[in-house]
């Protein structure tokens, strides 16, 4: 099975398939960079990747990758990597990309979304083993949504398709802007927790990894900090 950095560092065995994994990052810690190293050493791996994008260009991503030795046009035209466009539907435009939605509001995301997970039916339907999915900034849908309708869509409709699908799930929230509420439910719907953090060290401001929960495998729950390469690839300071 393919590897996830970082993850599988703090584990004693891999993460199972149909597990969702979630992340809640320090918006000024390392977790964008990190994303990347993950998805890039699942592709080295022999994996598939599903990077869903919400707060930058999907370029960026394809920049990031390439940055990190990848070969991103190959990878996407054999269908081993692609990238999901979010991002432009928040500057309510229309996106060029291959994969992208229209629209950010849950109500609309829904209709599409119940076609998988109540239905059945279309390509995202299937399983598709060996594919892992990163959602960089979940938190994105607040902006455009009451915090009960997205809160409502990610259990119902996201969580649903990584079982179904036989796929790992990472997808990321920003810590402390939703309501206490909102974290504990989501935190009560997933097979594990990893958290991101900045904090000052003798000084200088570091960034650390930690796993809070894992529900399938046994983890080291200490924090750990990070080291950053000058390619911006990302790694436990052990």
């Amino acid at each position: 099975m393919p590897r996830i950095p970082l993850v599988d560092d703090l584990t004693n065995s891999q993460v199972p398939g149909g597990s969702n994994i979630l992340v809640e990052f320090d918006p000024a810690s390392q977790w964008y960079n990190a994303s990347l190293t993950i998805a890039a050493g699942w592709l080295r791996s022999g994996g598939k990747l599903s990077y869903y994008v919400y707060t930058r260009p999907a370029d960026n991503i394809r920049t990031g990758l390439k940055r990190l030795g990848l070969n991103v046009e190959l990878l996407e035209k054999e269908d081993k990597l692609r990238i999901i466009d979010w991002y432009t539907a928040t500057l309510g435009q229309k996106s060029k990309e291959k994969e992208a939605i229209d629209s950010l509001k849950v109500a609309e995301l829904s209709i599409d979304y119940a076609k998988i997970v109540v239905r059945g039916e279309g390509e995202y339907a299937r399983p598709r083993p060996g594919f892992l999915v990163i959602e960089e900034n979940f938190s994105v849908l607040d902006r455009f949504n009451e915090e009960k309708s997205w809160v409502e869509f990610y259990l119902t409709r996201r969580l649903p398709t990584t079982p179904l699908q036989g796929t790992i799930a990472l997808r990321a929230f920003v810590e402390g802007i939703h309501s206490e509420r909102a974290y504990k439910t989501l935190e009560a719907a997933v097979d594990g927790i990893i958290d991101f953090k900045l904090e000052e060290v003798a000084g200088e401001r570091r960034s650390f990894i930690g796993v809070r929960s894992m529900v399938n495998v046994g983890f080291d729950s200490r924090w750990y900090p990070l080291k950053i390469t000058e390619n911006l690839e990302v790694s436990l300071e052990k």
